[in-house]
């Protein structure tokens, strides 16, 4: 700990602006950056991002043990995208910071603006970085104005929480947001007391865009009135914040006791436990299987629909993007995935064959699997099914349909269409989650080869926000 103050009160000797900025970067940093951490700013070229990457400089050479480095995102949405890379460039390069500048495109989803859009590919090109935290420069006018932009849109406890001051990206970097505590009056002194040249975005003045007509016309009348309006709100998100702990807490202790075999949610007791606390399970897990936060009305409707579910029946309720299923007195989550429709993949003897979301693993070993000598005689190829097919896993029996195994088995109706067979010429000598025909299997004395099938299905129970009611496909026969 001590490192870190007694580089702080040489930085911050100097009774100018730079110290209370300081000050929180050092708080901030303390509890998290280990020496020689990769530390990442994302760079606009904003005042904001300026005075960030400015500061942590100021901190690494003052001792702070940091491998400091930026990346600056080019949208390519402004006629100065350009100009804008060259000032991030020329600034670091005085700094003497490493600076990675990433052009990505913004492809238009439905029912995403352009905003959110854009949001999602900077923090895909965030979490391509070679770094251990990345720091963006978000303060409490930022957040302010997105507690009341969610609230006015009628978000509910996570949303009202704002924006988190740590969370991961996925497969990258550690988000920060250190200047969240901090005002933009603030950022802007250290400015213009540092002499910092920075850029204005003009569609920052555009208020056609929502959070810019709350920033330029809203926030700043309600200041007039209630002069604390950001540090309350500001506040209030944290409020949120805790709230939103203590009901992912609840969703954790929820799951675990309504588990069952697989590790798939019971659906009896599942639709026993109180609505709110039905929402708030069924948020969560959406949420761990990375749907967007869906809509009120979406929850309470999925809910009634699960409530006339038997535990015999199968029901499926349909978002963009993915489905929840009832099956078998269980419930399921399952991602968008695309369609292996008609796929066939020979296999040479590969370890490994990807298959869909997924891949076969191929294991050799003795007496175990498919017999080597068999696999010789044709082609093997994985292939999906087609339907007719016949299998016989057991010696002891003759064999049966495909269709008829898959439904013992308890193989959920959505995966069979995914899972991998494996076949050798015209003959079917295995299927994911059944076996091995005991025509083609190993004797004790033999090689064989054992295919893994190591799939992603979808969780116990594990969105979009959604203009409507959920589409509902029930009764649905088993294939």
């Amino acid at each position: 700990m001590s490192r870190w103050r007694d580089f702080h009160s040489k930085a911050g000797s100097a009774a100018d602006a730079a110290a209370p900025i300081l000050g929180t970067l050092t708080a901030f940093l303390e509890t998290r950056l280990l020496p020689g951490a990769r530390l990442c700013v994302g760079l606009s070229g904003g005042v904001d991002s300026v005075v960030l990457l400015h500061a942590l400089d100021g901190l690494r050479r003052s001792g702070l043990q940091v491998k400091l480095s930026a990346i600056h995102v080019d949208h390519g949405l402004s006629g100065n995208a350009g100009a804008w890379a060259g000032f991030c460039g020329d600034f670091c390069q005085r700094l003497q910071v490493p600076l990675d500048i990433a052009r990505v495109e913004v492809p238009r989803v439905s029912g995403e603006g352009l905003e959110g859009a854009a949001r999602r590919v900077r923090h895909a090109a965030f979490a391509a970085s070679r770094a251990d935290w990345l720091a963006v420069a978000h303060h409490r006018d930022d957040q302010a104005e997105t507690v009341l932009f969610r609230l006015l849109r009628g978000a509910g406890v996570a949303g009202a929480a704002g924006m988190p001051a740590e969370r991961p990206l996925t497969n990258g970097p550690r988000l920060i947001r250190p200047l969240l505590d901090v005002s933009r009056s603030l950022i802007v002194r250290y400015a213009e007391t540092h002499s910092l040249a920075w850029i204005e975005d003009e569609s920052n003045r555009d208020a056609h865009y929502r959070r810019n007509y709350l920033r330029g016309e809203i926030m700043p009348r309600i200041a007039v009135q209630f002069p604390g309006a950001a540090r309350a709100l500001a506040r209030a998100a944290r409020h949120f914040a805790e709230a939103r702990e203590l009901l992912d807490e609840l969703a954790t202790a929820d799951r675990a006791s309504l588990t069952g075999e697989g590790g798939h949610i019971a659906l009896a007791p599942f639709n026993m436990l109180s609505p709110p606390r039905a929402r708030n399970l069924l948020r969560s897990e959406l949420l761990a299987s990375g749907f967007r936060a869906p809509e009120a009305r979406w929850l309470d409707e999925a809910l009634r629909q699960l409530k006339t579910a038997t535990a015999g029946s199968q029901t499926c309720i349909a978002t963009a993007d993915g489905e929840v299923h009832a099956y078998r007195g269980r419930l399921y989550v399952v991602g968008q995935r695309p369609a292996l429709v008609d796929l066939v993949v020979p296999w040479n003897g590969e370890l490994t064959l990807a298959w869909g979301d997924g891949r076969v693993a191929f294991v050799r070993g003795m007496g175990r699997g498919i017999s080597s000598r068999l696999l010789a005689a044709s082609p093997v190829v994985l292939r999906v099914r087609q339907g007719g097919e016949r299998l016989r896993p057991d010696s002891r029996r003759p064999a049966r349909t495909l269709r008829k195994l898959l439904q013992e088995a308890a193989v959920p109706p959505w995966e069979r269409a995914r899972l991998p067979l494996l076949c050798c010429g015209e003959r079917l000598i295995w299927v994911a989650g059944l076996g091995v025909d005991a025509a083609f299997a190993c004797a004790s004395d033999e090689e064989g080869v054992e295919p893994v099938w190591e799939g992603s299905a979808g969780r116990g129970l594990s969105g979009f926000p959604l203009p409507g009611a959920p589409a509902v496909c029930n009764g649905q026969a088993e294939g």
